[in-house]
């Protein structure tokens, strides 16, 4: 049998990779990677810079890894509904293997992709790999998706079985000899007019597979206690590798749960993360939508004043400026910081929360449809089993809490750091001469007020009756 593996962007490894095991296990293999000019339109991918580096360093850690195993991928330009049925029909394939995306967009190319290939005769065979369980199996009595995420985890708990993650193949078979070689170089950054952001995570398997290590030896063992200080290298790093599958999350749970009950706190969060593909499963509308549907039509303000204070880190508020200048400068924020970046944007400013998604959406190196827009509608009181609407983050309050001596702050809002820690969280305590001599700005907002006006705002609209 001659199968073709669509690697799609969300599964660049080797290990653990069914469609892959599975093809291998038939006979010929036929790997593929498609530039679809949904992503690599030198315009498009401009807007994905920290992702399209990612992206594309993994992409040519696969292109290795697969020679090294004695195969070739070939990367081919054009429109994924146009070049899977096409080169299938060429190569004379059997079934055409992929991982399921769970994104709207997604089932929506593979819908396609199934039809032209069935027209052809080709078998598109589909399997999953994004989450530990199939979205849509785990469901409650009544045979309804979860809406509140304990009952969630511990259906998931009950079921979950994830067996050892699979190796990769100990050899491919070669090339065809009579198939022509199609495949294109690997498009470089400044081909695509990105420039080179060394603060990034590298991309592709073996350093995925060597920042999992390091965290099952060093921070997963205080994890419970640490993932909230944000003065401290207590998180994984693993998101963008769960983002873009140069680890499978099977691999990073197995691994994790070795651990013993030290891995709990994070195994939970492995499981928010699975609730939030689950949700996005189910309502793909949520993409566009608020899950509460008495957030419908909610009246946030514009404000561009406020919205370049909130993305260029200049609010007054040393926290929530740090995370915006740690989103741009390196592709990752801290969950914490997210949170109240979130909070702050949502509730002190008013301003739609789905225009922070959008901003996260293309800054970050872990950029995830799925676990980002559930992150935002959580903060913003309107998700799914969010925080309670009326709950505000006090900028200031998390500071002290979760970075008492203000080393996080100091790295990203460096104008702050000869404050002492009493005053780096609240720098408008200072001396006028010295908050002259700093150059920070005061607070675009004033919390207390600012907190005020959004619990009116949110009280007078939740109490119209719905449609």
């Amino acid at each position: 049998m001659r199968s073709m593996v669509w690697f799609r962007g969300k599964d660049l490894r080797v290990a653990d990779h069914r469609p892959l095991a599975e093809a291998a296990a038939c006979g010929e293999v036929l790997p593929l990677f498609v530039l679809d000019p949904y992503f690599f339109d030198a315009i498009r991918a401009q807007e994905l810079p920290h992702r399209m580096q990612f992206l594309l360093e993994s992409l040519v850690a696969l292109e290795a890894n697969l020679a090294h195993l004695g195969s070739r991928l070939q990367v081919v330009p054009g429109r994924s509904v146009e070049v899977v049925t096409r080169l299938a029909a060429q190569w004379k394939v059997d079934q055409v293997l992929a991982h399921r995306w769970v994104e709207p967009f997604g089932q929506e190319r593979d819908r396609r992709i199934a039809a032209s290939l069935e027209r052809e005769g080709i078998a598109f065979r589909l399997f999953e790999g994004t989450t530990l369980l199939p979205p849509g199996s785990v469901r409650n009595a009544q045979g309804a998706m979860f809406r509140v995420f304990t009952p969630f985890s511990r259906a998931c708990a009950a079921r979950l079985d994830p067996g050892p993650a699979r190796t990769a193949p100990r050899a491919l078979p070669p090339w065809p000899p009579e198939l022509p070689q199609v495949g294109v170089p690997v498009p470089s950054l400044q081909e695509l007019g990105i420039d080179h952001n060394p603060q990034l995570q590298p991309g592709g398997e073996k350093a995925a597979r060597a920042r999992l290590k390091a965290f099952v030896q060093g921070p997963l063992g205080a994890y419970g206690g640490d993932r909230d200080r944000m003065d401290r290298p207590g998180t994984s790093r693993l998101s963008a590798d769960l983002k873009f599958g140069t680890l499978s999350v099977r691999t990073v749970w197995q691994a994790a749960a070795g651990a013993g009950d030290a891995a709990r706190p994070f195994l939970n969060e492995l499981l928010w993360r699975e609730f939030s593909h689950h949700l996005l499963a189910e309502w793909p509308e949520l993409l566009e939508r608020p899950f509460r549907a008495g957030f419908e039509g909610f009246p946030w303000r514009e404000d561009s004043a406020a919205w370049d204070a909130w993305t260029e880190g200049r609010t007054g508020y040393p926290l929530v400026d740090a995370a915006a200048r740690q989103l741009r400068a390196e592709g990752f924020v801290h969950n914490r910081a997210r949170m109240v970046a979130a909070s702050f944007l949502t509730k002190h400013l008013l301003l739609d929360y789905r225009q922070g998604e959008a901003h996260y959406l293309r800054w970050l190196t872990d950029g995830d449809w799925a676990p980002n827009n559930a992150g935002w509608q959580w903060s913003a009181g309107c998700g799914c089993d969010a925080q309670p609407w009326f709950r505000i983050f006090n900028p200031v309050a998390q500071g002290l809490k979760f970075d008492p001596e203000g080393a996080y702050v100091k790295r990203w809002v460096p104008e702050l750091a000869e404050l002492p820690p009493t005053l780096v969280h609240e720098p408008w305590k200072a001396p006028e001469a010295l908050r002259q001599r700093l150059g920070y700005p005061a607070p675009f907002v004033e919390h207390a007020l600012a907190r005020a006006r959004f619990l009116a705002t949110a009280k007078e609209h939740l109490a119209r009756p719905q449609a």
